[in-house]
């Protein structure tokens, strides 16, 4: 094999269409746009989106919501899934992601834990917030709560 003799495979690449080349190729004359309108003139045709002037449907679906650029997103976990966990351990990010204790988000700003669930050991846990009943039970079993950036 030698590079010049290198060609695409049978059937991967198929011929331009040749307009206007006589009534025998089936594309000679008015070359496949019928006669005059908008679609047979150059530059002719319309827009994506256009619907003959009637309000395009986009126009017409009312508008809502819209998304914050600047939120914050959180990798939460309850304190259900620390409750397995053995006294003394210290929970926080990097202990969550290594172990699978919370689902992955994009673009997260660190972890937050929320209260649902009972925890009965003693835990220290380092997250980026706390609701006011994880807080509450995480010192109640004799843990500790840290707040870290």
């Amino acid at each position: 094999m030698r590079v010049d003799t290198l060609a695409p495979a049978e059937g991967a690449r198929t011929s331009a269409k040749r307009l206007g080349r006589g009534i025998g190729s089936g594309l000679g004359k008015t070359s496949g746009k019928g006669h005059k309108g908008q679609w047979a003139r150059s530059g002719g045709g319309v827009r994506p989106g256009f619907e003959g002037g009637q309000m395009p449907l986009a126009r017409r679906i009312p508008k809502r919501g819209f998304n914050n650029r600047f939120r914050k997103e959180y990798v939460v976990v309850n304190l259900s899934d620390l409750a397995s966990l053995p006294a003394g351990t210290v929970v926080d990010y990097g202990f969550v992601s290594e172990n699978g204790l919370a689902k992955e988000v994009k673009n997260n700003v660190g972890l937050k834990v929320l209260g649902n669930g009972e925890l009965k050991v003693k835990l220290t846990v380092k997250a980026a917030k706390f609701s006011a009943s994880a807080k509450e039970a995480i010192e109640k079993a004799g843990g500790t709560a840290e707040v870290v950036e």
